[in-house]
């Protein structure tokens, strides 16, 4: 098996409240758009803003500069704690059925 086609087991999902911890953007809080598992990046809404230069086309006849997101590495995020609104680690356990599921390691609450 070769680097390119391992893919990591990653603890965020689409949908999840991050704060990020490290970068330009350090301190922003906002969900979790799109998980890259083959780089072990994700994008994050409002975060990580670049300007990105468009020819015009169909959709936008003028053209220009467009801002949008890019993506950030998963080391810098970190889910935000459902019960404390803190960030936290995320840790699995077997719930009451004996289905796996996401917790915060701060407070034990499930991750939804």
């Amino acid at each position: 098996m070769n680097k390119e086609t391992k893919v990591a087991k990653l603890k965020v999902r689409k949908g999840d409240l991050v704060k990020i911890i490290a970068g330009d953007s350090k301190g922003k809080e906002g969900k979790i758009l799109e998980v890259i598992t083959k780089t072990n990046r994700a994008v994050v809404e409002g975060a990580n803003m670049v300007s990105k230069h468009t020819k015009p086309n169909a959709a936008n006849p003028n053209g220009g500069i467009v801002k949008k997101e890019a993506s950030l590495h998963i080391s810098n995020l970190m889910v935000i704690d459902p019960k404390s609104g803190k960030p936290s680690r995320v840790g699995i356990k077997k719930d009451d059925k004996g289905k796996l599921v996401r917790v915060a390691k701060k407070s034990g609450e499930e991750i939804k």
